[in-house]
């Protein structure tokens, strides 16, 4: 096949990638702009590459006329998760989504494969438009926790510089690294409710910071500059003190004061 022709194929695969990978980080930002906390913790994506491609083929004894059948995993997305239990809350997400249909659920998590790989793989049917019309095509979503992503990452590492024949040594060394991360895995979820607590205070104070240092920056235009230092320097104060409740109540004075120049603005 030439090349033209695989670049033909591939492209409808790179826009669904795109597509997949603005869609997900989305909802990531949909739930941190509300104010709760996010299953997704990062989102990744690719397409396979052409060499990838022949190989699989190769391995699978795919026919060329039935990679796109038979090969699911050409557009990949990898959804990162701090803890195991957001798995299952971002397969429900994925599940009432009018733009994604389900084809197959692979639970490698329940059932680690025999290498110590774990995931959760969806694998979807999906629309994209192209300048032929709209095309229907498959994708996997890989969902996985921070510490199995670093072990899937390695492992991948090794498979591909050895092609597929890890030394008995080093195959070891990653079924004893799996197991330890099943058991942090199992660690982080005991504290991931102080975890999640400590991450919501911290945006909390980030985007009231923010707001602050917005307001602040929009008064210098309108305020005597004098006055603005001096709201400046109570800030950094309080601030200091890293006291939530101080920071919310200067906030909320720092909009009444910054309301008052506008109403005189537009008298």
């Amino acid at each position: 096949m030439e090349l033209q022709m695989w670049r033909e194929i591939l492209c409808p695969y790179d826009l669904a990638v795109e597509e997949l990978k603005l869609k997900f980080v989305h909802i990531m930002n949909e739930y941190r702009t509300a104010g709760r906390y996010s299953p997704i913790e990062q989102v990744d994506g690719r397409v396979k590459s052409i060499s990838s491609i022949l190989d699989k083929m190769q391995r699978k004894k795919i026919n060329i006329n039935e990679i796109e059948t038979d090969l699911e995993d050409i557009a990949g997305i990898r959804v990162i998760c701090q803890f195991v239990e957001d798995i299952d809350r971002v397969v429900e997400i994925i599940e009432q989504r009018s733009d994604m249909e389900i084809k197959t659920k692979k639970d490698y998590i329940t059932k680690a494969k025999d290498s110590g790989y774990r995931s959760f793989h969806v694998i979807i049917y999906y629309d994209v438009d192209t300048i032929y019309g709209k095309k229907k095509i498959q994708a996997e979503i890989q969902i996985r926790t921070l510490a199995m992503n670093f072990w899937a990452t390695v492992e991948h590492s090794l498979q591909y510089k050895y092609k597929e024949n890890i030394p008995e040594h080093i195959t070891e060394k990653l079924m004893n690294a799996a197991d330890a991360i099943v058991v942090l895995d199992k660690e982080m979820s005991i504290v991931r409710d102080e975890i999640m607590d400590a991450q919501n205070s911290f945006r909390k104070k980030a985007n009231i910071v923010s707001e602050i240092l917005s307001t602040m920056q929009n008064l210098y235009k309108v305020a005597n500059k004098q006055e603005v230092i001096k709201i400046q320097d109570e800030f950094y104060k309080i601030y200091e003190t890293g006291d939530m409740e101080q920071l919310i109540h200067f906030n909320k004075q720092l909009d009444i004061i910054a309301e008052g120049y506008r109403a005189q603005s537009l008298s």
